[in-house]
């Protein structure tokens, strides 16, 4: 299968893949901090001035929390001014300066970080109060405040840090470099995903019963195959089809005895977001007890300030459960002191009248602290290592599980949900931590986010590609030759297969899927160019959609595969409570119309740019006014605001929209970029194309995916408004669905009444 100059080739690749996107989003955020004087930062948004430490304290892993706001001093408001600052993000604490910086030399990212200004992760954001979460190596000897400061927001780096370190390990395991701690699984898992040594045969399971029996035969198929594999199986779940539903049945089986399951195992369940981490949680929280009456035991990682904030969640969280052990008592009383010992270093300590302790005092002072924290850490390391072996399920995004507190920490199963969304690079974190892996996630939906791509450097890619496709020698094999795949003359997905359906690939097919794969190529895409459709399972009973809303995308990007359920097929907004219509030609337009189509060619309602041309956003006013329009109606017909939304791909129409709708329907309305709508649904959707102008230009409307994401939201009505003689140049497959809405959709002019 793949040699080992190939696979050397395709750590490179990755490396130099990483590089560009780290190099892309520090250039993004250090031009815009280093061209923005404070005032301006503050306008963005990107910052927040005339702040005050108000208390320090210690977290979870001994970092340092740093409590600020507005002193009645120098504020008649303690209110923040309007800021993007939110929980998760990196931030820096820095003196507070109301003049331009001069102009210095550049410095690197290294010299920055040695600098006196602390960084961390904002824990808590509130309308006057920010905590940042300082980690202890970061604090240096001392963490030395100004009186006045201010917060500004930073890119993140430690997430390329970590995906840095895992692809060493990558390199290092494929060497041959002896690990002790490598267990033979763990080992053949990683040479089965890079294609050194082919996947091993199914093994059987006769007699497998299910926990939920309302399981369809798709999903009980899917996990049946992920039960029967050895080393990876994967999971493809289009819009609507359970693809959680499933996974949560799945775990269950794991962690359950059973005849082919002599012993529970331990999983890992990971992905690419903490949105989706946290609604895996919340359905294995909610599940009954088992035969003896005992729950599952769940143990969510990560920051606090990223885990969804409601109480059955936080309270499976490892801060929290940490707080609970019989040992956690011992390390309070250290953290008490701790604690005691900042606040007389700020100034905030009994006695210390706002003054700060000087000169030796000082220096002792913070040797005391250095040594207090590290008993902290051993203390609350032996409750961290109890918590966690205790819990049967151990859930984090998979770039948490490369944090401290799973160091040395092993599973038998690695669960990666919404695997298409994460770049490669970052699977690997906690892979190495598991001897078996199962991936989840639909390719056919938005791929992972890439700052670096341009255009320019697709065509590159793809003129290397065609030229190391040519240089590939013709190897005979055993097997037969898996047929050339039917790309679309669209496609720009590249989930076309390798293998043909049930073979396994030659050895060129192989190798070649460990080549220069595209900056977007998702792990999970690559693994099904390696191997076809033998490793994976597709769940075809879709739960969401009307039959027609679903019947595009069927068609075109699931093979016709995908069906909708008797329950959803044929629902409509007039089957909803509350909704009503004074007459039936009303009903019938809105009410049982699934699909209705407002297209606005030869009205000139063109688009405008909203900023500059390099890297302005669009708009589209009369479009917004026909989306309003539209919402008022289904409003006026029994619609509550929550259970419609508004998406465009574009944030300048978000904004527009949001400007419009917000004063009548406030937050219950959402209104967002298609992006921000993924995993999500409503019981009727309004998509504003927003392109319109004369040069005939789309941009990314032509993105397949997006789209398919936009139209899939919905549940019984969907509602497109856009132009169809600008669209229809985007492409083959927008004109085959301007085609579809011509035919199936409800087609109406939309010039203003």
């Amino acid at each position: 299968m793949a040699t080992d100059a190939r696979v050397t080739e395709f750590i490179a690749r990755q490396r130099l893949l990483l590089k560009q996107e780290r190099d892309a989003e520090i250039e993004r955020s250090s031009l815009l901090l280093s061209n923005c004087g404070p005032k301006l930062l503050e306008q963005k948004g990107l910052s927040v001035g005339g702040l005050g430490v108000v208390g320090v304290n210690i977290g979870l892993g001994g970092k340092t929390m740093v409590e600020l706001e507005r002193p009645s001093a120098y504020h008649v408001n303690p209110v923040f001014p309007p800021h993007t600052i939110r929980p998760g993000d990196l931030a820096r604490i820095e003196a507070h300066v109301s003049a331009e910086p001069a102009k210095k030399t550049k410095k690197t990212a290294t010299e920055e970080r040695k600098g006196s200004r602390p960084e961390g992760v904002v824990y808590k954001v509130s309308d006057t109060r920010i905590v940042i979460a300082i980690d202890s190596s970061d604090t240096a000897d001392d963490l030395d405040l100004p009186e006045r400061c201010r917060v500004v927001k930073l890119a993140n780096s430690v997430t390329y840090d970590r995906m840095d370190k895992a692809l060493d390990q990558l390199e290092r395991r494929v060497s041959g470099l002896k690990d002790d701690k490598i267990s033979v699984e763990s080992l053949r898992l990683t040479q089965v995903l890079l294609g050194i040594v082919p996947r091993s045969d199914t093994r059987p399971i006769e007699g497998l019963k299910f926990f939920d029996e309302s399981l369809n035969d798709s999903q009980k198929d899917a996990i049946k195959f992920c039960l029967e594999s050895p080393e990876v199986a994967c999971i493809h779940g289009p819009p609507g089809t359970g693809k959680t539903h499933t996974l949560v049945e799945l775990i269950r089986q794991l962690t359950t005895i059973s005849p082919y399951n002599p012993k529970p195992l331990k999983l890992l369940v990971c992905g690419a977001s903490n949105l989706s981490v946290d609604n895996i949680l919340e359905r294995l929280l909610a599940l009954p007890p088992g035969e003896k009456g005992e729950r599952l035991k769940v143990t969510r990682i990560g920051h606090p300030a990223r885990v969804m904030a409601q109480e059955h969640v936080l309270e499976s969280t490892l801060e929290v459960k940490a707080t609970r052990t019989d040992q956690a008592a011992l390390a309070r009383d250290v953290k008490n002191e701790l604690e005691e010992t900042l606040s007389i270093l700020s100034g905030k300590g009994k006695g210390a009248k706002g003054k700060r302790p000087k000169g030796a005092e000082r220096k002792k002072l913070w040797d005391d602290v250095k040594a207090l924290r590290k008993e902290y850490r051993q203390r609350e390391g032996g409750v961290v290592k109890s918590v966690l072996a205790e819990s049967q399920v151990v859930v984090a995004t998979c770039h948490t599980a490369g944090g401290r507190q799973l160091q040395n920490h092993d599973f038998d199963v690695l669960i990666i949900d919404e695997a298409t969304q994460a770049v490669e690079a970052v699977c690997w974190i906690p892979i190495f931590k598991a001897k078996k892996l199962i991936l989840a996630g639909d390719p056919m939906q938005l791929p992972p986010t890439i700052l670096s791509i341009s255009d320019q450097r697709k065509r590159k890619e793809k003129a290397v590609k065609s030229k190391v496709a040519k240089l590939l020698p013709a190897a005979p094999s055993k097997q037969a030759v898996a047929p050339s795949p039917q790309i679309d003359e669209d496609s720009d997905s590249g989930t076309e297969s390798l293998a043909s359906d049930g073979a396994e690939p030659t050895l060129v097919e192989a190798t070649a899927a460990l080549s220069l794969e595209p900056p977007a190529t998702t792990l999970f895409e690559r693994l099904e160019k390696m191997y076809g459709s033998s490793v994976k399972r597709m769940l075809t009973t879709q739960y969401r959609m009307h039959a027609e809303i679903c019947s595009f995308p069927s068609k075109t990007l699931y093979s016709s595969k995908l069906i909708s359920h008797g329950s959803v097929e044929g629902h409509l907004l007039k089957d909803l409570p509350g909704t009503y219509a004074e007459n039936e030609d009303d009903e019938r337009e809105m009410l049982a119309t699934p699909v209705v189509f407002f297209d606005t060619a030869g009205c000139e309602y063109f688009e405008r740019m909203d900023g500059d041309a390099d890297e302005g956003s669009r708009c589209n006013e009369n479009e917004a006014t026909v989306v309003k329009n539209w919402v008022d109606k289904l409003v006026e017909m029994g619609l509550t605001p929550d259970q419609i939304a508004v998406i465009t791909p574009y944030q300048a129409q978000v904004t527009l929209l949001s400007s419009l709708l917000r004063p009548t329907y406030g937050s219950a309305l959402e209104i967002g970029t298609v992006d921000g709508m993924q995993g999500r649904e409503k019981e009727a959707v309004i998509i504003s194309l927003v392109r319109s102008n004369e040069t005939r230009e789309v941009g990314f409307l032509k993105e397949k995916r997006r789209l398919n994401v936009a139209m899939t939201r919905a549940r019984r009505h969907l509602c497109v408004v856009g132009d169809s003689s600008t669209v229809c140049h985007g492409g083959g497959y927008l004109k085959r669905w301007l085609a579809w809405l011509d035919a199936h959709a409800d087609v109406k002019y939309a010039g203003l009444e």
